[in-house]
């Protein structure tokens, strides 16, 4: 599943993720499709949910209210699973994402994929085996996490007189930021290595977080040239000479 036409619906158990989470996931989805739909359920009065609360607008998700009917225990699992079998069978969806830890989830996975449809699943690492098993994928956002942490850690170690504190240093430490630029131009490339810069920017468009200003830089084209980990140059791009990029490891 890598099509850029099939479409993903992303259903969020905010009551049993962290916010921390929305980036990873979002990243992880463009490579397999569009998401075309994005909630997430919980009881938004709880000061529990504050962190999602400013993730929901900044990443276009629809908060879907959903009130605990008894104390100390959510409804929101109720609700998700509610809208997952309406969009299974009235919206023109190839796959779901299902991010929570909940293993309550675990017949809602087997039924949507019975229906030949794609589940990925994204949780902590306490995530119940049943529910890990029952995706077509899961991913452990802790994990990544983790992995990002130990990358960070390792980079900020390194000898300051080999490693000067400049722009392009700090960038190119970015692990995510690497990663996803990685994932635009591998899953733009059509034919050959060179990728018009146009294409990779409008697979970027679809994650609502990345801007090159977020990183210093006024356009796409500046922020590939201050990481030498990709190559610029212009190329024949439809009727004029626009830029061209590729990854560095392709040559």
């Amino acid at each position: 599943m890598n099509s850029q036409s099939n479409k993903i619906a992303l259903l969020i158990d905010a009551d049993n993720i962290s916010h921390i989470s929305i980036e990873l996931i979002l990243t992880e989805l463009a490579k397999h499709g569009v998401v075309t739909i994005r909630r997430a359920y919980g009881n938004w009065t709880k000061t529990s949910l504050k962190g999602w609360e400013g993730n929901v607008h900044e990443y276009a998700i629809q908060p879907i209210q959903q009130y605990d009917l008894i104390k100390g225990k959510n409804a929101a699992d109720m609700a998700l699973i509610i809208d997952a079998m309406d969009i299974l069978y009235t919206k023109n969806v190839s796959a779901f994402c299902i991010a929570s830890s909940d293993s309550d989830y675990t017949p809602l996975v087997t039924r949507i994929i019975a229906e030949g449809k794609i589940v990925i699943g994204v949780g902590d690492k306490k995530t119940p085996r049943p529910f890990v098993a029952a995706c077509s994928k899961f991913i452990f956002a802790d994990a990544e996490k983790d992995a990002e942490s130990a990358t960070e850690t390792e980079h900020d170690n390194t000898d300051a007189t080999n490693q000067p504190d400049n722009t392009a240093n700090k960038l190119k430490g970015d692990a995510k930021l690497i990663s996803t630029l990685r994932s635009a131009i591998a899953e733009s490339r059509v034919n050959g290595e060179w990728v018009p810069l146009s294409t990779v920017g409008t697979y970027l468009s679809k994650h609502a977080s990345f801007a090159p200003k977020k990183y210093g830089c006024s356009c796409l084209s500046d922020l590939m040239k201050q990481i030498d980990l990709f190559e610029l140059k212009r190329g024949k791009v439809g009727k004029g000479q626009n830029y061209v990029v590729r990854d560095v490891r392709k040559k």
